[in-house]
């Protein structure tokens, strides 16, 4: 796999979007279970199929542009607005940056190291060890990288996760990903209950960092990803439960903000699953 891998890296950023948004759409007429999915989510955020047509093709294009994020050059990058994260940075007090699956939250992740890793210290993230060893293998070549830290979704990836923000440092979070089964609470999401996880929301009550939403934009025609960022615009309820809602509803209002670049297909509101 690693070898595919590196081949598909050295494809130029427009050629691998091409091609996934071909395999997204593949996926959406072959799979009438996927279909289903993606139309019921999109409805339940009360949006219609014009809303989100674009999106159909954009999952294909998180798919295909891996390669190249993980082994290949770092594609363009352009800073929207980084005045949330630098000022969050600035406080000294450790950051959290929570994104939905939306656009490419990978590159975030490597745009945030790339800009501030050198002067406020390493970026955490969390991510879910893949059921493939080959891929696995793929991953932890890819993603630990200068400035930037993969960590995995174990015990031990959460102390890590505690230590770095308590050293001001920052971490990264997909807060609208199913934990395990004993890890969150069922929240709203988009007025549906969704099993969502408590560990953001936790990180924050727990260490005082300041949390900032951050997502990557993908530019049309490979010309690379905009990365915008701004304030959570309220300080976190110090009960639990409700701050996972108002976690939720920063996500939502993120989505519907950009609704052709969010993955509609993801299962959100399964039931989660029983081992960690």
């Amino acid at each position: 796999m690693l070898r595919w891998f590196r081949f598909f890296s050295r494809w130029p950023l427009w050629a691998l979007h091409a091609l996934g948004w071909l395999g997204g759409w593949a996926a959406w007429l072959l799979s009438g279970r996927y279909r289903r999915r993606f139309l019921d989510n999109a409805r339940q955020a009360g949006l219609g199929w014009r809303a989100v047509l674009g999106a159909v093709g954009q999952a294909g294009c998180m798919s295909a542009e891996l390669p190249r994020l993980w082994l290949g050059r770092t594609p363009p990058l352009v800073w929207a607005d980084d005045r949330a994260a630098a000022q969050a940075y600035a406080q000294g007090q450790g950051v959290l940056f929570l994104t939905p699956h939306m656009g490419c939250f990978e590159i975030t992740a490597q745009a945030l190291a790339l800009r501030f890793g050198a002067q406020h210290g390493q970026l955490t993230v969390l991510y879910r060890p893949a059921r493939l060893a080959a891929l696995n293998e793929v991953m932890a070549l890819a993603r630990n990288r200068p400035g930037l830290q993969a960590v995995p979704t174990t015990l031990a990836g959460v102390r890590q996760m505690i230590k770095a923000l308590r050293a001001g440092e920052a971490v990264g979070l997909l807060p609208d990903q199913v934990p395990p089964e004993g890890m969150g609470q069922w929240a709203p999401y988009f007025g549906k209950p969704a099993y969502t996880m408590t560990l953001a929301a936790r990180l924050a009550l727990q260490t005082g960092a300041k949390v900032v939403l951050i997502w990557g934009e993908r530019l049309s025609w490979g010309r690379g990803y905009r990365l915008h960022t701004q304030p959570l615009g309220h300080d976190l309820s110090a009960d639990l439960e409700t701050a996972v809602v108002q976690i939720n509803q920063a996500m939502e209002a993120m989505v519907l903000a950009c609704p052709q670049q969010y993955l509609w297909g993801y299962a959100r509101y399964k039931a989660p699953r029983k081992d960690a």
